[in-house]
């Protein structure tokens, strides 16, 4: 790399950098999937690894600002999903819909998230899938936990049975999601009215909050 090259990067504000270092991550995951290396993260960036090294430490803090990213953009899909003019079993379907197409439109990106290649793994010590992934789908649940308890009531004890609920949705939606993106044994309808037929019963019956912006 060039002086100038290297002045340059050195001038761009800290969050436009990592932004379009994430930019550059996303390409290559979106290519590579889980075998998306730090060595072809950083060539597509037009830097060396040591600079990749600087911004994020080391593969598990690319993933986790990947992730963050991906989250992010998922929930607020989720929430949007939630708030559209519908009725209650619309609004569920909906939103278990948003989620199967997210990662359905983005396969790579989900195996990056959840299933990292062997060969990676082996490649770059100190990568721990499940280190990385279980605080990814804990914040999913505590979100969801949190839309239930604000919109559903649910009696006595509710905010612990919004967790639960919030908790065991996600738990859902990622396993079965994630067997039906390998598999596909159905149409993406279909695994969506299943899932909603699953969780219709108490939700069907649950009023919403007095004070809430209903579901």
């Amino acid at each position: 790399m060039d002086i100038a090259h290297r002045t340059t990067d050195q001038q761009k504000p800290a969050e436009q950098r990592r932004r379009e270092l994430l930019e550059a991550a996303d390409r290559v995951v979106l290519r590579d999937g889980p075998k998306a290396s730090m060595n072809a993260i950083a060539a597509e960036a037009g830097i060396t690894k040591p600079i990749l090294y600087r911004h994020f430490g080391d593969k598990g803090g690319l993933y986790r600002a990947l992730a963050t990213r991906h989250t992010d953009a998922l929930l607020a899909s989720l929430r949007a999903a939630l708030d559209a003019p519908a009725d209650r079993r619309r609004r569920v379907e909906s939103t278990l819909d948003t989620y199967l197409a997210s990662i359905e439109a983005m396969p790579q990106v989900y195996r990056f998230l959840m299933h990292p290649a062997e060969e990676s793994h082996q490649a770059e010590q100190g990568f721990d899938v499940g280190r990385h992934s279980a605080p990814l789908l804990r914040r999913m649940g505590e979100e969801l936990g949190q839309v239930i308890a604000e919109r559903v009531d649910l009696g006595p004890a509710a905010e612990a049975q919004a967790r639960i609920w919030g908790h065991g949705i996600v738990g859902m939606m990622h396993a079965a999601g994630d067997w039906w993106l390998g598999e596909r044994p159905c149409s993406r309808a279909e695994l969506v009215r299943s899932l909603a037929d699953l969780l219709w019963g108490r939700l069907a019956e649950a009023d919403d909050r007095a004070d809430g912006p209903g579901f």
